[in-house]
């Protein structure tokens, strides 16, 4: 790769190659503040390259590729380079990760304990997320939860927050000094920007959290709540992971640990006061 930077987000490392300099020029001030891979080695490796010489420079279009890749994806204008580099480390973690067991979710920390939220896109887990965050929560992730094969405890994995539509509003309103990524208009999923996450997400990026509380968020009902059974918990996990079946009987061992162990609650709610008043409620009664 002609272009190239590489990164340590919590315990995973990636190096994303790129055959156009704007899209590593981005990654590179965005994720300007964390470490390299641990001894330098990446764990994954993602290539953003033109599927033909020529549309390096006409008409350019990204093909998103790495150790691992699905041939269906489609290309991505240059000027969606940042996303296709992040859709490429997001590919690598579904398909290659092993350590942990990935659930689809955000993550946020309190006195040492950890909050899961999942549930289907365009739900606000994220946006939840980042209000937290703002709120004196620490920001673990937005993309994936890595729970430990082992002890249950969830590592942090403070990737750029992924604001879509509405919620880049609301979210440049509420942190007005906070670090954004440019403007990504029209992309398969609505309008995106990033959030840089805060310094201290990516100073304790290190540290794990065991789980507390799990929320299945619901973004535009009224505000409403109610505890969640564990079959219908479980049955809910095993669909937002993406490495469950994978990874076999240590999979339904962590799955079913932390089903037993962390209650779970789905939350409506028609706006952010409610969403952070029904949160906090919920966290206190734990």
């Amino acid at each position: 790769m002609r272009h190239c930077h590489s990164i340590r987000i919590g315990p995973v490392g990636f190096r994303i190659g790129s055959d156009w300099r704007a899209p590593i020029d981005q990654l590179r001030d965005l994720y300007r503040d964390y470490p390299a891979p641990e001894d330098g080695v990446p764990d994954f490796t993602v290539r953003l390259f033109a599927q033909r010489p020529w549309r390096r420079v006409l008409r350019p279009a990204v093909m998103i590729g790495g150790d691992y890749v699905l041939p269906e994806v489609a290309p991505l204008p240059l000027a969606q380079g940042l996303l296709a580099a992040e859709m490429g480390m997001n590919l690598q973690m579904a398909l290659g990760q092993r350590r942990f067991l990935l659930l689809h979710a955000s993550v946020v920390e309190r006195d040492g304990q950890a909050l899961l939220m999942t549930g289907e896109s365009g739900a606000g887990k994220s946006t939840l997320a980042a209000l937290l965050a703002a709120h004196g929560w620490r920001l673990m992730g937005d993309e994936f939860a890595l729970v430990d094969l082992e002890d249950g405890r969830v590592h942090a994995f403070p990737r750029l927050i992924s604001l879509k539509n509405r919620a880049i509003d609301v979210m440049t309103a509420a942190l007005p000094q906070a670090r954004f990524g440019p403007m990504l208009a029209g992309t398969p999923k609505g309008d995106i920007r990033h959030l840089v996450p805060d310094s201290r997400a990516i100073a304790a990026m290190n540290t794990p959290a065991p789980p507390k509380l799990l929320l299945f968020p619901t973004y535009g009902h009224v505000a409403d709540q109610r505890p969640v059974g564990m079959g219908e918990v479980f049955v809910r996990l095993t669909q937002a992971s993406t490495n469950y079946t994978a990874l076999g009987e240590a999979g339904f061992a962590a799955l079913t640990r932390l089903v037993q162990a962390v209650p779970a609650h789905a939350i409506d709610y028609p706006d952010t006061e409610a969403a952070l008043t029904t949160v906090e409620a919920l966290w206190a009664a734990r």
